[in-house]
C-alpha cells in the first residue's frame, strides 16, 4: 500500500507534459477536531493519489488546510471525496487566480502539530470562536469606514509585493510575531475600532480573529475566503477592486498578478520590480526579489559569493556545506545583508 510520495519532481513533471491535460490549483482548509489526524492522512493520500491530486497538505488535531493540483477533469471527483466526509462538506474551495499545471509536483500529506504554527499554549483559546466573515463588497464598505484599522496578517515579504490599500502590513517574518505586535500597537482600540484583517485565503486571519476576540477585541472581522476570493467575487460581480500588486503563494508560481501596480523594487538594484526567485546557491537558496537584469549579471544568485560558488563542482559545493546544515539564511525572505535594496 503507497502511503508516500515515489516519484521525484522531475519525474512529475515529465508526466504532466506527457499526459497534456490541464490541471486546477486549489486551497482550502477547515478548524475542526479530528481525533485521529494520522489516520485521516493517510485516507487523504490513498484517495488523492487515485485522483492524481499533487500538493502540500497539513493535517492537525485542529483541522486542515490544504494546497493542492488536480487535474480539471478529476475536479468534480474530488469535491464529492471531500462532500464525503462530514466537516468537510460543501467546503468552499478557493480556486487559484492564475493556473500553472506544475504548481505542485509532489503529494505531501503530512500531521503537524497545527495547521497554522502560532507559538501559542493557551487551552482557554478557542479556535472556533471566530470573528464575522465579510465577504468582497462587505469588506470594501468597511475598508471605508474611518473606523476601521485594517491589517495584514501575512509575513513581510508578502505584502511587500502586494496588499490593500491604506492597509498596516506589520514587518514580520512568522504570522506568531505579528499576534503581538499587532495586539501591542491596538491595545488602545480594542473596543472603539472595527479590527479587519485578511491573508492569502483566509486560514491565518480565522485563527487570529479568534486570538483577539479572546484577548478582549470586540469588533473582529476578516476577509473571508483572503485575497483569493476576493479577487473572484470582485471579477464575477463588477467591483471596485482594492488590492494592489501581486498575490504571494507558496507554491512553484510564487505570485499571483491581481493588477498591474509594481509596489515593491529589485532587491539588488532598486528598480521597480515584484518577482521572487531562490539563489540559485543550493546551499543559500534565498528568497528575494530580483530583476531580469540582476538576474542574468549575477545567474540567478544573490551576491557575488553565491555566484562564486555555483561555479564550483558538485562535490566542492557538497564539501562546503558539509556539517553546515541549512543556512539560516534560507528563512531571511529578503533581509539579508547582501540585498542594497532589501526592505
Amino acid at each position: 500500500m503507497q502511503l508516500y510520495n515515489k516519484l521525484s519532481a522531475k519525474e512529475r513533471a515529465a508526466l504532466i507534459d506527457e499526459a497534456g491535460k490541464d490541471r486546477l490549483t486549489i486551497s482550502f482548509y477547515k478548524y475542526y477536531k479530528i481525533e485521529n489526524p494520522q489516520l485521516f492522512r493517510d485516507k487523504l493520500f490513498l484517495e488523492w493519489n487515485n485522483l492524481d491530486v499533487l500538493g502540500r497538505i497539513y493535517v492537525s488535531y485542529e483541522g486542515i488546510n490544504a494546497q493542492l493540483s488536480v487535474p480539471s477533469e478529476n475536479f468534480y471527483a474530488l469535491k464529492d471525496q471531500l462532500d464525503s466526509i462530514s466537516f468537510l462538506k460543501d467546503i468552499r474551495l478557493n480556486v487559484a487566480v492564475e493556473q500553472d499545471n506544475k504548481s505542485f509536483l509532489k503529494l505531501k500529506v503530512k500531521v503537524r502539530d497545527k495547521i497554522v504554527a502560532d507559538g501559542l499554549n493557551d487551552a482557554t483559546f478557542d479556535v472556533t470562536a471566530k470573528g464575522v466573515h465579510l465577504n468582497a463588497k462587505e469588506f470594501n464598505e468597511m475598508l471605508a469606514n474611518p473606523d476601521t484599522i485594517c491589517v495584514d496578517m501575512r509575513n513581510h515579504y508578502e505584502s511587500e509585493i502586494g496588499h490593500f490599500d491604506g492597509a498596516v502590513t506589520p514587518d514580520v517574518d512568522t504570522f506568531r510575531d505579528s499576534l503581538d505586535i499587532i495586539e501591542e500597537d491596538l491595545k488602545d482600540n480594542k473596543e472603539d475600532k472595527n479590527l479587519l484583517m485578511y491573508c492569502t485565503g483566509g486560514i491565518r486571519c480565522e485563527k487570529a480573529s479568534a486570538y483577539y476576540k479572546h484577548k478582549g477585541f470586540k469588533n473582529v472581522f476578516q476577509l473571508e475566503g483572503g485575497i483569493i476570493e476576493y479577487t473572484r467575487q470582485v471579477k464575477e460581480e463588477g467591483i471596485e477592486n482594492k488590492f494592489i500588486g501581486k498575490n504571494f503563494v507558496f507554491d512553484h508560481r510564487r505570485a499571483e498578478r491581481i493588477t498591474d501596480d509594481v509596489v515593491s523594487n529589485c532587491h539588488q538594484c532598486g528598480k521597480p520590480c515584484d518577482t521572487h526567485t531562490n539563489c540559485a546557491n543550493e546551499a543559500c537558496h534565498l528568497l528575494f526579489i530580483q530583476c531580469d537584469e540582476c538576474a542574468e549579471a549575477t545567474e540567478n544568485t544573490c551576491s557575488t559569493g553565491c555566484q562564486e560558488i555555483i561555479h564550483l563542482s558538485y562535490e566542492e559545493q557538497k564539501e562546503l556545506r558539509k556539517g553546515k546544515g541549512n543556512s539560516n539564511k534560507i528563512f531571511k525572505k529578503g533581509r539579508s545583508e547582501v540585498l542594497k535594496f532589501k526592505k
